[in-house]
């Protein structure tokens, strides 16, 4: 970690005190996120099918949950927003598309006076994926996904 300390102290010197800089240490506000997110919304949308993309609504979630991956759904309407829908049919859609996460193993969820994703649980993206894949072609978005697990030690379990 001090090379890049070193790094960021070569590159931007004496700027570095008067720049504001995202620090989740710092700031609260802020969540964790798997650094493999991007490369897991795009296995997500693939396998969503065509015009129902799920990553918006993904991200939402993780935007939301602390680190024992709960969440507690009261509002959907701000969840729809979040996740990218408006008008008379954004909670329906965001809906579909909850639906849909549960249905491939991404989340878990519990009704409540809310509905039925009042409370939802995030499960660990990359053994759902990887139990997805046991059956299937290893595709260019998988291969992409191991190649960044690679990079950042991330593991399956």
């Amino acid at each position: 970690m001090s090379k890049r300390k070193d790094l960021l102290q070569g590159l931007w010197g004496g700027e570095l005190d008067e720049l504001k800089i995202w620090n989740r240490h710092d700031h609260d506000g802020y969540t964790t996120v798997p650094r493999t997110l991007t490369y897991i919304n795009r296995i997500l949308d693939y396998l969503a099918g065509t015009g129902s993309p799920l990553s918006q609504t993904y991200l939402s979630l993780w935007c939301r949950v602390f680190d024992e991956g709960f969440i507690e759904i009261r509002d959907k309407e701000s969840f729809a927003y979040e996740s990218g829908f408006s008008g008379q049919r954004a909670v329906s859609t965001w809906t579909v598309r909850m639906r849909k996460l549960k249905e491939l193993g991404f989340i878990t969820t519990k009704p409540g006076a809310s509905g039925e994703f009042q409370y939802v649980l995030l499960l660990n993206p990359l053994s759902v994926i990887q139990k997805i894949y046991e059956n299937k072609d290893k595709d260019e978005r998988y291969n992409a996904l191991l190649g960044r697990m690679q990079e950042v030690g991330a593991k399956w379990e």
